[in-house]
């Protein structure tokens, strides 16, 4: 009962700042707010902490769901592909949230500040929703109070977020948000991997290789590569050239052949089949369906 305060507090101030859809009011910093239920929308999350302030969401990373709501708080660790969607907003009652970018070296600083940075980390996946404590929501609700006081942004924000991280790092999911500010946690090292395979989505892929980028044999690298993504790095490398795909057909979704092989697909059957299984419907036909109307999803 004591989060319910600094709980509407949030509501206010994200409803007062917000438009609908996303809007960045400071640089890592984004509110958004939704007006009904969405269909589900493929997104690439970048590590990032997120709070709903009223509605629910529901979120897919392969074959894991989480379903949160008002007064919980989403962390994510590394870059994953998911789907989500809204599933509960209405015009009285919009979907409202908050999302804040993890920055590793601020984490990495308050980890040699308290000396929290030599605990031990089990490897685990990298998304995960907690309930917010009520010292968590109060540190929010402060760095938004900012934007009615814009003159206190530069000396109060990095307070603030230190903050927020000592209460992320003080909670129960202290253990991923640890390996984001350690440069050499295996977290770190598969990180490394994550983003090559998202600059180079299109090329072939070796395991080997990705392997060595993260400095770990290649049996090491695809257990800790499947406990942090929840998929094999080919499974990974599928999901990143599909959503790539999606996204070019929004814009052309007269040239499926084309955009299938700027992805990677030597084969326009097998691009066809590959992103039909995973969204529902034949390229063509699913780039119709959605430029006809997208409609807006909140992303962490």
């Amino acid at each position: 009962m004591a989060a319910v305060q600094p709980l509407a507090e949030l509501r206010t101030l994200i409803a007062r700042h917000a438009v609908e859809g996303a809007r960045e009011l400071m640089t890592g910093l984004t509110v958004k707010a939704v007006f009904k239920p969405t269909a589900s929308m493929p997104s690439v999350d970048e590590p990032v902490f997120a709070v709903v302030a009223q509605g629910a969401k529901r979120t897919v990373l392969a074959d894991r769901v989480f379903e949160y709501r008002a007064g919980h708080y989403l962390v994510v660790s590394v870059d994953l592909p998911v789907s989500s969607r809204v599933t509960q907003a209405s015009e009285k009652a919009p979907f409202l949230g908050l999302g804040l970018k993890l920055n590793p070296e601020l984490i990495a600083s308050v980890l040699l500040e308290t000396g929290t940075g030599d605990a031990g980390v089990d490897g685990r996946l990298g998304l995960e929703v907690s309930e917010a404590p009520v010292e968590l929501l109060e540190a929010v609700v402060r760095l938004l109070r900012l934007l009615d006081r814009p003159a206190d942004i530069a000396v109060l924000r990095p307070l603030i977020e230190r903050e927020i991280v000592w209460r992320l790092l003080s909670g129960d999911q202290a253990a991923m948000v640890r390996q984001v500010g350690l440069a050499d946690s295996r977290l770190s090292r598969v990180r490394r991997a994550i983003r090559w395979i998202r600059d180079h989505y299109a090329e072939p892929l070796a395991i080997a290789d990705l392997a060595e980028r993260a400095a770990m044999s290649a049996r090491s690298f695809r257990r800790h590569f499947r406990t942090a993504t929840a998929m094999s790095p080919l499974q990974y490398q599928k999901q990143i050239r599909l959503q790539e795909a999606r996204t070019r057909l929004m814009s052309n979704g007269h040239d499926v052949a084309n955009v299938g092989f700027a992805v990677g697909y030597d084969s326009p059957s097998q691009f066809s089949r590959e992103y039909a299984r995973l969204f529902g419907a034949p390229p063509g036909r699913d780039a119709e369906r959605w430029r006809a109307a997208v409609s807006p999803v909140f992303e962490e």
